[in-house]
């Protein structure tokens, strides 16, 4: 088998954690100088030749289709990644180009699709009460997840620096948890837009529920399509960034300043990665497709392109750490519920994901970055950050 003996000898190279193996001949190896902090089963010979083409392509199609089963922590195996960078490379030199789904304008509905319309009763089953979709806010690793959103959405006002009267527009507004929050608070009056047809329905139903419709506006509509006289004297952006896709970064930014007030605000809430590269095949073939992660280098440098000044930057990777184990475990605990409405296969391909991307902000290089900027200076911004935790000391 020379797939297998090719895999052996890139496995024999890691110089961090630990890795049990067992190869469909009944084989078992270990690799790695510590205890394995997870287990591979291959159950087929084709496994170990689709992992030499595409390490998280091959190990996540495989899983997903009941031909290796993970023992063990899932987000080890990204953590086992970013330690072994050697050895990784060695997998990038066999690595062979796969096609990637385009992001453009015409298709961004569908891709939102893809993600966010699998229904509200599938999220219900694993997010917190509010279902919001998006990185939490721990003040102590012990909080619960409804306490960890509540306390990010209290964070991201707060940044804003909302004031009675003002126009609050959320670009992706999931489903509408931040804007009920804002106009609750702060006296503004929110328009918040989004691609998925099923956030659009239950967040319409939410405002409603809350006797906001004259002050919150909910749209299924792109950012781009936003009319020329539009303007807000504050914008949120919380995890939809992601979805802009390669190449579209600078579109984002064309409508930001043309719907953002002279003297407004804007708070950037996304992912980010360490480099300047695609997302994994895998990802962009069965969860994102046309996603793509910005490094904040980027991200800074169209900031200044269009005449916007960093105010703030935060890092919250390891807030992304704790929302995702979170996520895994509800949804581990609703595993048969997930499988009977779904099916096995779907319900290995989202606990992949969860666990990897877990494991990912944990371990390996992937960063929650949270922008605040103003265009250009803007005088009356508190002088200190103490406006942000003095309700909690």
């Amino acid at each position: 088998m020379v797939a297998k003996t090719i895999l052996d000898h890139i496995l024999s190279r890691m110089a961090s954690g630990g890795l049990r193996v067992y190869y469909p001949d009944g084989t078992v190896k270990h690799y790695g100088p510590d205890d394995p902090s997870v287990e591979l089963h291959f159950k087929h010979p084709r496994v170990m030749r689709a992992i030499l083409l595409d390490p998280l392509t091959g190990l996540g199609e495989s899983y997903m289709n009941g031909q290796t089963d993970i023992i063990g922590d899932l987000g080890a195996i990204s953590g086992l990644a970013a330690a072994n960078a050697a050895m990784m490379q060695q997998f990038a030199r066999l690595n062979l180009p796969r096609p990637r789904q385009a992001n453009r304008r015409r298709r961004q509905r569908q891709q939102i699709a893809h993600h966010y319309d699998l229904g509200n009763d599938f999220y219900k089953l694993w997010l917190d009460e509010s279902m919001t979709y998006s990185c939490a806010y721990f003040r102590q690793p012990t909080d619960s997840l409804e306490q960890a959103q509540d306390q990010k959405v209290d964070y991201i006002l707060r940044k804003l620096q909302l004031k009675p009267g003002q126009t609050l527009l959320d670009i992706g507004c999931g489903w509408g948890k931040l804007l009920i929050a804002a106009v609750q608070q702060y006296g503004v009056t929110g328009h918040g837009i989004t691609l998925s047809a099923e956030q659009h329905k239950l967040a319409q139903e939410r405002v409603a529920a809350a006797g906001l419709a004259d002050k919150i506006t909910i749209e299924l509509r792109n950012y781009q399509d936003l009319p020329a006289q539009a303007a807000y004297d504050r914008i949120v952006s919380v995890g939809m960034y992601e979805h802009v896709g390669k190449g579209n970064h600078a579109t984002y930014f064309k409508a930001l300043d043309r719907l953002l007030k002279p003297d407004g605000l804007s708070v950037l809430h996304t992912i980010t990665a360490p480099r300047l590269e695609p997302i994994s095949v895998w990802t962009d073939r069965y969860i994102f497709p046309g996603g793509y992660l910005p490094t904040v280098a980027q991200t800074a440098q169209l900031m200044e392109r269009y005449g916007f000044e960093l105010q703030d930057y935060e890092n919250l990777r390891f807030h992304y750490a704790l929302t995702l184990e979170e996520w895994q475990r509800r949804f581990d605990s609703h595993r048969d519920e997930v499988v009977r409405r779904y099916d096995e296969r779907f319900y290995r391909m989202w606990r992949f994901y969860l666990g990897t991307s877990a494991g990912g902000f944990r371990y390996a290089g992937l960063t929650l970055s949270q922008f605040v900027m103003t265009k250009g200076p803007k005088a009356d911004l508190p002088l200190t950050r103490e406006h942000l935790y003095a309700a909690h000391q």
